[in-house]
């Protein structure tokens, strides 16, 4: 039955002389809107985003595009399935199908078998995968590699005949050379492929020793790859026609180049920025301080602003990695790490006595006279803290040695024995009566 087609580009929103970069930006946006996984559980929403890419498909392949201008429709089939989308009422045409085929089969096939040939068809053939292995350094700057592919070719051989060099291909006697085979059935008959040559129309009566007679053998090649700088790990990377060959004259597929990015020791990724930790001492970190930094070109100076805390993150704008797909560079994000020392020293202890200056001064108004009468209690009573910890360790070492000096044995207590008494008979004395 015929349905209403909808028009590619009121699907896209975009004109019919929309440049290719119109159509590209139109169909982003939608996908974007209508993607499934911004609208879950939305079937009109995954509709949509459906019908929004089978309308970019088309018209984003300009061959394709331009069958759609002449035919109304990406394969040459009028709207309505027919040549032309001719229907009547609710009958449509092109229901019918290939009216050589259906005539082919009314009457034996002669018509229709021998008007396309009966020959296998072209196929495309099939699109190989590959991995390359990229160190971290080489994905931020882009390199040239060059990689192995096995993959089915041309017998060299026989040329990808698979005929023995020196013989050909011969018609096939079946079906001579139409590579179907019909079988009458009264008005009708019935079209299939000839089971001798399998609808390739020839044969071969002396195969090659190489392939076997299938005119194909597995190769490596080698091709060269450029890795743009950006590279993420997993990018796919298409090389088209640099596949495996098509069949009957098909084209070649596609070769996809899948990419490894090792991990960095130094550099976390996030997108187009970088993540580095830089350590800073206690004094650095509270005062501020310039420090180094490394990046991918080269060390740079980086100002830690005072009173700077343990993993704040500095962005360092341009120093991060290429954008792929469009112009300038991500941030370096430089995360601060205050180490912290487990003894202080004469340089810190200074600059704790100068925030107590500043903290006396400042927030309680003492004048001079009175910050070092602070300072001198505080010094005091560092001194007595520190007695009282040497007084503390000097009676735990005294009780612990007259622990092992006077360390009594424990004997186990033994209830005494008593003496059991004798038990003495009482003489029974017979009164006599």
């Amino acid at each position: 039955m015929a349905t209403a087609t909808k028009n590619l580009y009121d699907v896209l929103g975009v004109p019919k002389n929309a440049s290719p970069a119109e159509i590209k930006k139109a169909y982003r946006k939608l996908a974007r809107e209508h993607h499934p996984d911004r609208n879950p559980g939305d079937k009109a929403a995954e509709e949509r985003f459906k019908e929004v890419q089978a309308a970019y498909d088309v018209l984003s392949d300009s061959e394709k595009r331009k069958t759609y201008d002449t035919f109304g429709a990406a394969d040459g089939r009028g709207p309505a399935g027919g040549p032309g989308g001719f229907t009547v009422g609710d009958f449509d045409i092109g229901d019918l199908g290939d009216i050589g085929d259906l005539l082919g089969g009314l009457f034996g096939g002669r018509r229709g078998a021998g008007a396309r040939g009966g020959r296998q068809p072209a196929q495309r053939g099939a699109d190989v995968e590959a991995e390359v292995s990229v160190s971290f350094e080489d994905s931020l700057r882009g390199v040239d590699v060059r990689i192995p592919v096995e993959m089915a070719t041309s017998c060299r051989t026989c040329g990808g005949t698979g005929a023995r060099p020196g013989t050909s291909p011969t018609i096939c006697p079946v079906c001579s050379g139409r590579g179907v085979v019909s079988e009458s059935h009264g008005l009708f008959g019935l079209s299939q492929p000839c089971p001798r040559c399998r609808g390739n129309g020839t044969v071969v009566e002396e195969p090659c020793q190489t392939c076997g007679g299938t005119g194909r053998e597995r190769r490596t090649k080698r091709y060269q790859v450029k890795i743009r700088p950006g590279v993420r790990d997993g990018t796919r990377i298409r090389l088209k026609g640099k596949g495996e060959p098509g069949i009957a004259g098909g084209p070649a597929g596609d070769l996809f180049v899948v990419s490894r990015v090792a991990a960095s020791p130094l550099y976390e990724r996030r997108g187009d920025d970088l993540v580095i930790e830089v350590p800073v001492t206690y004094p650095e970190a509270a005062l501020g301080a310039t420090v180094e930094a490394p990046t991918p070109d080269g060390p740079i100076s980086l100002k830690i602003p005072a009173g700077s805390q343990d993993g704040k993150l500095l962005r360092v704008r341009g120093r991060g990695v290429p954008k792929l797909k469009a112009a300038g560079r991500g941030d370096l994000l430089a995360r601060v790490r205050v180490k912290v020392p487990s003894k202080l020293t004469k340089a810190e202890r200074d600059l704790d006595r100068l925030r107590l200056i500043q903290q006396l001064t400042t927030d309680l108004g003492l004048n001079l006279a009175g910050v070092e009468a602070v300072i001198r209690l505080e010094d005091e009573l560092q001194r007595m803290r520190a007695r009282l910890e040497r007084m503390e360790r000097e009676m735990r070492e005294e009780i612990q040695r007259v622990h092992k000096t006077y360390k009594r044995e424990l004997v186990l207590y033994e209830e005494p024995k008593l003496p059991v008494p004798r038990t003495t008979r009482r003489k029974e004395w017979t009164s006599r009566s």
